[in-house]
C-alpha cells in the first residue's frame, strides 16, 4: 500500500530535509504543515475528530514522510502514538479536552513509552514515580529521551510506578506543568529539528482526571501494535527510497545490482504485507513476539537498501554535493536499529522468550 504526499508538503519536505536533519529548520514548522496535510488525523475514528480508516493508514502516513524526512517521520510517530494514547484511553474527559488541539497540530503530542516498554520486557525500572496526596498525583522522576516535545506547547504520555504499590499508572503531562523541565534539544548525529530532548520532573503536581490509564501492564499491549507499527513505517519508507535511488543508478550501467535490488524489492514488499496484515487481524496485541520480528528484519532490509543505495552510485554517493541526500539517508539509516525498543533490545527478548519455552 502506498500513498502519494500532497504536492505541496513533499516539495517542502523534499527541498527542507537535510535543514531538518541538520538543525536548520525550525521544528515548529514541521509538524503545522504534517497537520494540515490530514497526516495527524489517519486512522483515527470521524467520530473523534479523524479521517477514519485504520491503524494501516496511520503506517501508511508515517511512510510516506520517511521517503522524504526521517526526522520528520519520527515526529509523526511520536505525535500520532500519544493520539493514538487518547483515542484508547477510558478517560472520556482528557481525550475530549485534548484530541482536537493534537488532531489540528496546535498543541504536540509524544510519547514517553518507551521505558515502560522496556520495563514491561524486564530490561529496566520505570524511571517515574508517582505518590498520593489528596486528590493529587505527585511525580517525580525523568525521560532522557522524547521526541516532538514542541517548547511552546506540548503533552507527553509517561509511565509511573505507585509509591504506595500497586500496578503503574500513564499519565499526561504537560509542557507548563509546574516542576516540569525540559533540556535543550539533544545532540544527535542527525534528525536535529525534531524537537528531541530530555525531561525531569521534581514534584510535578497533577490532578487525577489526566491518568490515561490506571493499569499500565493491561492497557499498553492494546496501543504496542500501533507504537511499533509506526517505527516499522519509518523503516519502510526509509528503504523504499534508498531502494529507488540505487534502482535509478543501477540503470546507468550498474546491472549487476539488479537483481540485490530486486531481491530486497521483494522482501520489503512481503514484510510489508505481513505487518498490514497483522495489524488488520489484531493478533499483534496478544502475541507481539511477530512485530518484534518484523522490525528487526525491516531494519535489516533498510541496512541492505542504503547499502545498495552506495554501491549503485559509487564514487558519486561520497562527494558531499551529489552525495547530499544519500548522506542524510546513511545517518537516518544509522538511527533505525537504536529507535527504542532498540534491535539489540528486541532480540534480547525474543531470545529469552525462547529459552523460557
Amino acid at each position: 500500500m502506498t500513498a502519494a504526499l500532497p504536492d505541496d508538503l513533499r516539495v517542502w519536505l523534499a527541498e527542507a530535509a537535510e535543514g531538518i536533519d541538520l538543525g536548520r529548520v525550525p521544528a515548529s514548522e514541521i509538524l503545522p504543515r504534517l497537520a494540515a496535510a490530514g497526516l495527524t488525523r489517519k486512522g483515527v475514528p470521524e467520530a473523534m475528530g479523524g479521517t477514519g480508516g485504520d491503524a494501516t493508514d496511520a503506517v501508511v502516513a508515517v511512510t510516506a514522510v520517511a521517503e522524504e524526512s526521517l526526522a520528520a517521520a519520527f515526529m509523526l510517530w511520536g505525535h500520532r502514538c500519544y493520539t493514538e494514547f487518547l483515542v484508547q484511553t477510558p478517560n472520556a474527559g482528557l481525550r475530549d479536552r485534548q484530541l482536537p488541539d493534537i488532531l489540528s497540530g496546535r498543541v504536540a503530542g509524544a510519547s514517553g513509552l518507551s521505558n515502560v516498554m522496556k520495563f514491561l520486557a524486564g530490561l529496566e525500572p520505570l524511571q517515574i514515580t508517582a505518590r498520593q496526596d489528596g486528590e493529587e498525583l505527585v511525580l517525580d522522576g525523568k525521560l532522557p529521551w522524547v521526541t516532538n516535545l514542541r517548547s511552546a506547547g506540548f503533552h507527553v504520555a509517561a509511565a509511573a510506578d505507585r509509591a504506595e504499590g500497586g500496578p503503574a499508572m500513564i499519565v499526561a503531562l504537560s509542557h507548563d506543568d509546574p516542576g516540569l523541565t525540559r533540556s535543550d534539544d539533544l545532540s544527535l548525529m542527525g534528525m536535529r529539528s525534531s524537537d528531541t530532548a530530555a525531561i525531569r520532573l521534581e514534584g510535578v503536581r497533577i490532578p487525577q482526571g489526566r491518568i490515561l490509564a490506571a493499569n499500565a501492564q493491561d492497557w499498553l499491549p492494546g496501543v504496542r501494535p500501533l507504537f511499533m507499527a509506526l517505527q516499522c513505517g519509518m523503516s519502510i519508507g526509509l528503504a523504499r527510497r534508498a531502494l529507488a535511488e540505487a534502482e535509478a543508478y543501477a540503470g546507468a550501467g550498474r546491472n549487476v545490482l539488479a537483481a540485490d535490488i530486486a531481491a530486497e524489492h521483494e522482501k520489503l514488499a512481503a514484510e510489508t504485507e505481513a505487518l498490514f496484515a497483522g495489524l488488520r487481524g489484531g493478533s499483534f496485541a496478544a502475541n507481539c513476539a511477530p512485530l518484534f520480528r518484523l522490525r528487526i528484519r525491516l531494519a535489516e532490509i533498510v541496512t541492505a537498501a542504503t547499502t545498495l543505495e552506495l554501491q549503485a552510485g559509487g564514487g558519486r554517493c561520497y562527494l558531499a554535493e551529489p552525495g547530499r541526500d544519500f548522506a542524510r539517508r546513511w545517518r537516518e539509516a544509522a538511527f533505525i536499529p537504536v529507535i527504542t525498543p532498540s534491535i539489540v533490545q528486541l532480540r534480547t527478548v525474543l531470545a529469552a522468550a525462547k529459552e523460557a519455552a
